[in-house]
């Protein structure tokens, strides 16, 4: 049969875009659909809006840093419109770069949602395509509980296009997305209150960097509510008959007031509605494709990418995924996606990265280990009186000497980290590290000048019989 496209995509987002276009050089016909705007979560709702936001709100640190400097006490005013559409202007860019990408490299962009018809079929919009190979690569969407009031609740959707900054926010998550919102908010002069189910914030990652990062958080002023769900949220009116605040409310009969609610729970993949079952296509109870480590679905000419595999959801493994699919299926160079090792960031205030296993991971993992920190005053702040700290470790495995986790709380650490990756990805050993020459004065340094390593937990001793 003759197919309009040997490779169809669904989802025109970072691994969707990074198919396609590797595909089209290896001399495949492809199309892809996309039912919003080109550049996925990442680059029109995700990471480079937010991180732009991220310097927009360290800058209120910076005015009270420079006073240490010599520089006069000044704090400007800032104006949430400007802000707020420069950054609308920047998502308007590169969504005309991806665009002008696809363009180049030959493949066909179709404007509508995707919907499989069978399993060479797509309709698109009124439009029936037909490929040899399909790719999913849909992405996944914030998720909010069907609690009472939830559609006064915004998103991280809505939170890049709000018409006036809020006094008080109150956002609800303790993951990567609410820590870097709160961040944000906190530093353009919002009151935030972070609502939190545990005791802590970013569960999964290392629990001292957590721990520090969630002290500094209530030292800059965010109210922390840990252990705290809300069972609903009331909008009231002002005296004027307009919007009030609104009113939050706890299962024990608690209740907080905010101006907005947003909600950073979580994420679920963009599966529902588009025909996958039908076609053969199984998804696990998460609702994300099921896939294998080739990225193949269970359906023979399917595939799927990035976070609707619910795998790994960062934009560079979409990208690495999405690359290892074109060049194994059009280019003649079968390779599989690592995702072991992969490093990863959450730009917080102050900032946290990491690579390679937690300790927590480590001592289920490995024997014995050895570890290493050290926390410290950044120079910059010895002058400008900042009371904020940096926190680094290393974790080495004590029968091979291999470095096998590094992790960093303090300013630039994913800049630091992401140097540090390619060493670990080449197995890199404490001796190595230990070899290396530092840069000084850098925070950087300390990594390759940590000598004695923490003691080492006592065992426990078995319980009398």
């Amino acid at each position: 049969m003759a197919y309009d496209y040997d490779l169809f995509v669904i989802g025109a987002g970072s691994g969707g875009v990074r198919a396609s276009r590797i595909a089209a050089t290896h001399g495949a016909r492809v199309g892809i659909c996309e039912d919003f705007r080109v550049g996925g979560t990442c680059v029109i709702r995700g990471c480079v809006p937010k991180k732009l936001m991220v310097y927009a709100s360290k800058f209120a640190h910076e005015f009270e840093d420079a006073v240490g400097f010599g520089w006069e006490s000044a704090r400007p005013p800032h104006s949430w419109p400007i802000l707020r559409d420069n950054v609308a202007r920047e998502v308007d860019r590169l969504n005309a770069l991806y665009i002008r990408l696809l363009e180049g490299a030959g493949v066909t962009l179709h404007m509508g949602r995707g919907r499989l018809l069978d399993r060479h079929t797509v309709e698109v919009g009124e439009r029936l395509v037909t490929a040899d190979k399909i790719l999913i690569a849909t992405g996944g969407q914030p998720v909010v509980p069907p609690i009472p009031g939830h559609e006064f609740a915004i998103t991280s959707n809505e939170a890049f296009h709000l018409p006036e900054l809020p006094k008080r926010i109150a956002i609800v998550g303790g993951g990567y997305i609410s820590v870097e919102f709160a961040g944000i908010f906190n530093g353009l002069g919002s009151h935030v209150d972070m609502v939190l189910r545990r005791d802590r914030v970013l569960r999964g990652f290392d629990e001292e960097c957590r721990t520090f990062v969630h002290e500094a958080l209530v030292h800059s002023g965010i109210k922390m509510r840990t252990e705290m769900e809300i069972s609903r949220i009331e909008a009231t009116t002002d005296a004027k008959g307009g919007k009030g605040p609104y009113r939050v409310h706890t299962p024990l009969g608690g209740m907080f007031e905010t101006d907005l609610v947003m909600y950073a729970t979580g994420r679920s993949p963009n599966t529902t509605g588009m025909g996958l079952e039908k076609v053969g296509v199984q998804l696990d109870k998460a609702g994300a494709v099921a896939v294998d480590e080739w990225s193949k679905t269970t359906a023979d000419n399917i595939w799927a990418v990035g976070d609707v595999t619910d795998r790994i959801a960062l934009t560079p493994v979409a990208l690495m995924e999405g690359h290892c699919f074109a060049d194994t299926e059009f280019g003649k160079k079968p390779r599989k996606a690592d995702h072991r090792d992969v490093p990863s960031a959450v730009f917080c205030q102050p900032e946290m990265a990491n690579v390679g296993l937690t300790e927590e991971e480590a001592r289920l993992r490995l024997g014995e280990l050895r570890v290493y920190t050290s926390a410290f005053t950044p120079m910059k702040y010895t002058i400008a009186g900042r009371k904020q700290r940096t926190f680094m470790k290393l974790i080495v495995e004590a029968a091979t000497d291999k470095v096998v986790g590094v992790h960093m709380v303090g300013d630039d650490a994913a800049e630091l980290v992401q140097g540090l990756a390619i060493a670990i990805k080449a197995g890199a050993t404490k001796a190595q590290f230990d070899a290396t020459v530092g840069i000084h004065p850098t925070a950087g340094e300390e990594f390759v000048t940590m000598r004695t390593a923490r003691a080492e937990p006592t065992p426990k001793k078995a319980a009398a019989e």
